[in-house]
């Protein structure tokens, strides 16, 4: 018997809604995916603003719903589950999303299943490839930077993460600073293409420290003080200092990621597998850099395409999916957490209260 969840998706600046589908027999498929992005609405400010975000949230979260069961042809009574982001990111957009899913989960009389952002991330590999349990992951975005051991549905290793600032936020701040448009990581990348990634010598956050965290903050700072000096830059100089950006970040990820191969278990070692996701790992020479450097170490590596990459429900109702046929469900009450780590111990279901909020 085929299971429909609906997957709703507001943690930062993408509206999303999507419908997965399992029809039995390992069979899953993406029945409809809707997001809208916010670039417009953030693109004067040259990154996110919170409370902006969550107006928008508030416009757009209906309709987008109602796109997705359009885009599906179905109607809420057909679907088994209702999942949505319930952080970590930006407490009013998740709010929104959430407080929409436990509605009409309330509604329709449909389970309720919180799902951690990151969690979406790490798993959507597993929907568009079929990747086997265990892997070692890079998840790499606006918000996130994390190196990870995935053996399963929450159960997860961290071996490092951003001690700051993530690869993305470098990427947009970087790209405000030489006066492009938001969002700055696909203008980096296009200015990249005529510039010389060797002309600024900038200095390597954390090289030769032991462990596999990071560290972009100083890297931008870097930066920040060099175009200032330029006053103004050049073209030219704008396309070499994309370049030398894009090469610094890729510099990082792939020291941090000789430290993560030589610390990971013997498990992942054994499965020689490596997932690169989140919005980052669209970058061609990051992509690159990391195919290079993993198979030259015997591993398979794989990454989910563009639009699964980048925020989006289909990820979040897939997770949802995987819960949700294991009969794991949450209680209305379950709190919204902008800080909710992946490898926090899953919170279970909660005793239904006489009076249930939805927040």
């Amino acid at each position: 018997m085929t299971k429909f969840v609906l997957g709703i998706e507001t943690s930062c600046d993408e509206t999303a809604a999507a419908i997965v589908c399992d029809e039995g027999r390992g069979t899953e498929r993406i029945v409809s995916n809707i997001v809208r992005t916010q670039v417009e609405e953030h693109a004067d400010y040259g990154g996110v603003v919170p409370e902006l975000a969550a107006r928008a949230h508030a416009d757009l979260i209906l309709p987008i719903i109602q796109q997705a069961f359009h885009a599906a042809n179905l109607v809420p009574e057909k679907i088994d589950a209702i999942a949505a982001t319930c952080g970590p990111g930006l407490m009013g957009g998740v709010l929104i999303g959430m407080i929409a899913a436990k509605t009409l989960a309330l509604v329709h009389q449909k389970p309720f299943i919180a799902v951690n952002h990151l969690e979406g991330h790490a798993q959507v590999c597993c929907l568009t490839d079929d990747v086997e349990f265990p892997y070692l992951l890079l998840l790499v975005s606006g918000g996130h930077c994390q190196f990870l051991e995935v053996y399963g549905l929450n159960h997860y290793r961290l071996l490092g993460e951003t001690l700051d600032d993530s690869a993305g936020e470098a990427f947009d701040k970087i790209a405000h600073f030489l006066g492009l448009p938001y969002p700055g990581g696909p203008q980096i990348e296009r200015m990249a293409l005529e510039g010389d990634p060797e002309r600024f010598k900038m200095p390597l956050p954390l090289k030769g420290r032991p462990g596999c965290d990071l560290s972009f903050s100083g890297l931008k700072t870097a930066f920040r003080i060099l175009i200032q000096k330029m006053a103004p830059p050049s073209e030219q100089d704008i396309n070499d200092i994309s370049a030398c950006l894009q090469k610094g970040i890729a510099d990082s990820l792939i020291d941090r990621a000789k430290n993560a191969f030589a610390m990971m278990a013997p498990e992942i070692r054994q499965s020689r597998r490596f997932v690169l996701t989140g919005g980052v790992a669209a970058n061609k020479i990051i992509q690159k850099r990391f195919k290079d450097f993993f198979e030259e170490r015997g591993f398979q590596i794989f990454s989910p395409p563009l639009s699964l990459c980048m925020d989006n429900a289909a990820m979040i109702a897939w997770v949802g999916l995987k819960y949700h046929l294991q009969n794991i469900h949450h209680d209305f009450s379950f709190s919204a957490n902008p800080r909710w780590k992946l490898t926090e111990r899953r919170r279970e279901d909660r005793e239904p209260k006489e009076e249930r909020s939805v927040v």
